[in-house]
């Protein structure tokens, strides 16, 4: 069991929490795969009824960690792929919890909950355009599913910061709450779904997730070809390196060059 995901259950309720606090809980390859494993071994295990997600610290999470991905790709298959399948495939309700930072994956994992609550900090973005990039965790469908095509896209498109009263106008969030109180509500929420017979609330949650299972399966197909075409792309590539060296991008001047 890996430190970067802390695992914590009572009675039917499973609580994953991001644990890299000093990188607010960026996602290297160790956590990436932790939090995989964690949803699959809950899918498999029946005194699991729900499960809540949050982070530890101040925030749940900057996204992907930008300091490793400078150091070099990972050879083979992208690790956070192998968490797209596990959290497609997760058949029990999951309940989000997110307050301060959650950018690029930080915030479309979060797309995968069933409920979402948020803290009164949350500061959101989708920064995949910023970064020469394209989206993934078939947020480029859940999101318009949740909040409608053209508020996603203008969301999408703009890479614009998405504050506690936004999501929660726009219908990304259900409920926010302060940040002291935002998990205590969401483990509330997931007793009150686990007191159910497991399988009533898999089989509830399968009848929910039909209809966007081929959805997300087509959307996860389009975002990894757009991926794979964009990932090392010179833009990609002056989108890290600016991050890394604490200045503005410039993208027009690479345009100029091709």
């Amino acid at each position: 069991m890996s430190d970067t995901v802390l695992q914590e259950f009572n009675d039917g309720v499973l609580t994953l929490t991001l644990n890299r606090p000093a990188k607010k809980n960026a996602f290297n390859t160790e956590q990436w795969l932790a939090l995989a494993d964690a949803f699959d071994q809950a899918r498999e295990n029946d005194d699991v009824g729900v499960v809540v997600m949050t982070g530890a610290g101040n925030d749940f999470s900057s996204g992907q960690d930008l300091g490793e991905l400078a150091a070099g790709r990972p050879e083979g298959e992208s690790p956070y792929r192998v968490l797209e399948r596990s959290m497609a495939a997760f058949d029990k309700p999951l309940i989000g919890a997110a307050k301060g930072i959650a950018v690029g994956g930080g915030a479309t994992t979060l797309f995968f909950s069933d409920v979402l609550y948020v803290g009164e900090s949350l500061r959101m973005r989708l920064p995949f355009v910023s970064l020469g990039m394209a989206p993934e965790f078939a947020s480029s469908f859940l999101l318009q599913q949740n909040i409608g095509a053209q508020r996603a896209a203008e969301l999408m498109l703009t890479a614009e910061w998405i504050n506690a009263d936004k999501a929660l106008e726009f219908g990304i969030a259900r409920a926010k709450f302060s940040d002291e109180e935002l998990l205590v509500k969401a483990q509330e929420k997931a007793a009150e779904m686990a007191q159910w017979p497991v399988n009533g609330l898999r089989e509830t949650k399968k009848c929910l997730m039909v209809w966007r299972q081929a959805h997300i399966a087509a959307t996860l197909a389009q975002e990894h070809e757009a991926m794979t075409k964009q990932a090392g792309s010179p833009e990609n590539v002056e989108a890290i390196m600016a991050f890394i060296e604490k200045r503005k991008p410039d993208f027009k001047n690479l345009k100029k060059e091709k």
